[in-house]
Formats: C-alpha cells, sequence, structure tokens
C-alpha cells in the first residue's frame, strides 16, 4: 500500500540537513573563490623586472611593471625588520635592508623594495624570512596620508605566507 503524502519520507530531516550544509558550503565558495581565482590571475613579478634604466632622472620603471600597473601580481622576497609586531603594511625586499626606506626622499629611494600594505592588520615575522605576497600592482611616488611614509611602488589588497 503507497505511503499518505502526509507522511514524511525516512530521513527527510537528513536531506534538509545536507541541503542546508550544501547553501552553506556554495555561500563560502561564492566568498573564497574570487580572492582564489584573483590569486591565480596574478603575474609573477620579480626584482629585476622593476626598473629598466638608471639616468640622471633616477630610476626609470620598465615597461613590464608600467604594464601591470593596476593589476594582481605575485611577488617572492624578504621581510624587512617590522616597525611594530602587528601591522597593515611591511617593506619587501630583495635582499636585506639596513635603511629606512620611508625616511627617504624619491631620489634615494632603493632599488629593490615594494610596499606591501595588507588587506588587514596581521603579525609581522622577523626581520629576513622569505614571503610570497600576492595582491594589486600600484606604481608611481605616493606618500601614505597616515604615516607621511614615501613609496615608489606598492602591492595593496595584499596578502602573504611564507615563501
Amino acid at each position: 500500500m503507497p505511503r499518505p503524502l502526509s507522511q514524511p519520507l525516512p530521513l527527510a530531516g537528513e536531506r534538509r540537513r545536507h541541503r542546508r550544509r550544501a547553501v552553506l558550503l556554495s555561500a563560502a565558495a561564492a566568498i573564497l573563490l574570487p580572492a582564489a581565482a584573483h590569486a591565480l590571475d596574478a603575474t609573477p613579478l620579480q626584482f629585476d623586472q622593476l626598473y629598466k634604466s638608471f639616468g640622471v632622472r633616477g630610476y626609470e620603471f620598465s615597461d613590464a611593471l608600467a604594464a601591470l600597473n593596476g593589476k594582481p601580481v605575485t611577488m617572492r622576497g624578504y621581510m624587512a625588520p617590522p616597525l611594530k609586531p602587528e601591522s597593515r603594511f611591511f617593506v619587501l625586499t630583495g635582499q636585506p635592508l639596513a635603511l629606512c626606506p620611508f625616511c627617504q626622499s624619491d631620489a634615494d629611494w632603493p632599488a629593490d623594495i615594494v610596499v606591501i600594505y595588507l588587506r588587514s592588520a596581521a603579525p609581522m615575522l622577523g626581520g629576513g624570512e622569505a614571503v610570497m605576497v600576492s595582491g594589486r600592482l600600484e606604481v608611481g611616488s605616493w606618500t601614505d596620508p597616515e604615516t607621511g611614509f614615501v613609496s615608489q611602488i606598492r602591492i595593496v589588497d595584499a596578502g602573504f605566507r611564507r615563501a
């Protein structure tokens, strides 16, 4: 004899739980996948690609760097000693850093340095640790309105991990 329509099928509660779980997982994927896709679309950038020449006007940005302005990039380098244990920014360099890059004028800006502005404050690693950074590239002289620090090349809306 067929089951009356008013009587739920066995395991209906389990199906509802699975459906809720699927909806929650779909929502989480919708939030996380754009960031993952952003990282997958990122172009690797190396320190030797930053400038094409050095002349009387100082360093001249490379054509490759100019073409990547505003686009997602990844970059491997070393975290310079942080100014404080937790911050929204740090300095990425190709080798150990001996001077405060923000304290210099544009003319004194080191050639192997990129300022990293994180999406949110994060604990900093010890100076000299290799890291991999991903975010959006910004090129050109800019002064941070909060700190007064000057930068030439920045990766913004960034994240990082140990390399």
